[in-house]
């Protein structure tokens, strides 16, 4: 960290000083003490709540709506975004029927099966619990395709299906404390209250890993599309298994083999066998700046800037190349770095103005290392939808754009 510093300082030096007359120039008739105009006049009142400043994130990131309700998804804009937290209406979103409007004041969560005290749960009886507030992210399987790429590809693109957020309500294991759960019991069924009740099969030990059961995200009530009123949430596992509109956990000895983990959300293998149940996101990183669609513009010092996440504890360390892999060097983790959480990178770079081809290459705690993509489909091949975190690129042109790079 101390020595990236250094760098930065040494490689910024001569850049910003020889900005320096070009950053203190004032149009005619301006100078340092001149007084805007919107200083001179009262401020608009306070909005009934919060939102962007014109042309900011929505503005320019923008998430179009669909054009009809279903199995849909939105994608987060990581390339305009800053620290670790995801603003709630930039989280992405995946629904398999729609947005459900939901009454919580008649929302019921059922807990039975290998229980010895079955419970039907209240909105109000769920608030009563002792709560938890964690930050974690949350990543679709299906993030960054394994085929289909496009050099016009963004982040927003490439790895837009995952976000970061304070998450707060209940831990799953105090709920399942208080209805006891029975010897031989192995699995849990979680199924929402949407149009196609989408269910999923968790393993007891998953459940009990810090699972929990949300009211709350980034310190406001759950919106609809994130599960209003209650929804699962799984830390470092794919995300469809965090289910939304939570309705019903019932505890069982075996998978319960749903429609969502036999039809879908299984990894095809190049011998034509599927894997099942490939719960975890492994480590997985990308460059945010500079990035597809982005563009240098002029030679000399840059930060290169990104994130890093792991569903199996802390990141340990993110390298990054300049030249396509043929070199690496560690980059700084700017704190926190939390388990199960985004993690910021930063790296001194100093662009001569030519080509170059920009990777990162993640290391978490348990001593996985990202792989390259050659390294992973030569395991897996390329006829799965899911979990591809292979190391990701960008090709930088001469004249300092920035495309999506195989």
């Amino acid at each position: 960290m101390r020595e990236n510093r250094r760098a930065f300082l040494r490689m910024a030096g001569g850049t910003l000083a020889g900005a320096g007359a070009a950053t203190r120039a004032f149009a005619e008739g301006e100078g340092p003490l001149e007084v805007p105009s919107w200083t001179k006049e009262q401020g608009a009142t306070a909005p009934g709540y919060g939102r962007p400043a014109p042309g900011e994130a929505l503005a320019r990131y923008p998430r179009l709506p669909p054009a009809f309700p279903g199995a849909v998804a939105t994608v987060t804009p990581l390339q305009g975004l800053h620290g670790i937290i995801t603003p709630n209406g930039l989280h992405y979103e995946r629904h398999h029927a729609g947005i459900p409007a939901v009454d919580p004041d008649r929302h019921r969560l059922v807990v039975h099966g290998l229980v010895e005290r079955p419970l039907v749960l209240t909105m109000d009886d769920l608030v009563r619990f002792p709560a938890v507030s964690r930050l974690h992210f949350l990543e679709c399987s299906g993030n960054t395709p394994w085929l289909g790429a496009r050099p016009d590809w963004t982040v927003q693109d490439s790895h837009g299906l995952m976000s970061c957020a304070e998450w707060t309500g209940v831990e799953l294991a105090t709920v399942l404390a208080e209805v006891g759960v029975k010897p031989g019991a192995a699995w849990i069924l979680a199924e929402g209250a949407d149009a196609c009740a989408m269910s999923r099969s968790i393993p007891l030990e998953a459940a009990l890993d810090g699972a929990i059961l949300a009211y709350a995200q980034n310190g406001e009530r759950l919106r609809p599309e994130q599960g209003y009123p209650l929804r699962l949430f799984l830390p470092g596992l794919e995300g469809n298994l965090s289910i939304k509109w939570l309705r019903r956990l019932k505890v069982g000895d075996q998978p319960f083999q749903t429609r969502e983990e036999t039809s879908k959300y299984t990894d095809l293998m190049p011998d034509g066998s599927a894997r099942q149940f490939t719960f975890v996101m492994e480590a997985k990183s990308v460059i945010t700046a500079p990035s597809g669609g982005q563009r240098l513009r002029a030679p000399g010092f840059h930060e290169i800037r990104g994130l890093a996440w792991t569903g199996r504890g802390k990141i340990a360390g993110v390298d990054v190349s300049t030249d396509g892999g043929a070199s690496w060097r560690p980059a700084s983790l700017e704190g926190p770095v939390r388990p199960r959480c985004f993690t910021r990178f930063r790296l001194p770079w100093r662009w001569e103005g030519g080509p170059a081809r920009l990777l990162s290459r993640a290391r978490d705690e348990t001593g996985y290392v990202q792989p390259s993509r050659d390294a992973l489909v030569s395991v897996r091949g390329t006829r799965s939808y899911y979990h591809n975190n292979a190391v990701f690129g960008w090709s930088v042109a001469q004249g300092g754009a920035v495309t999506h790079a195989a």
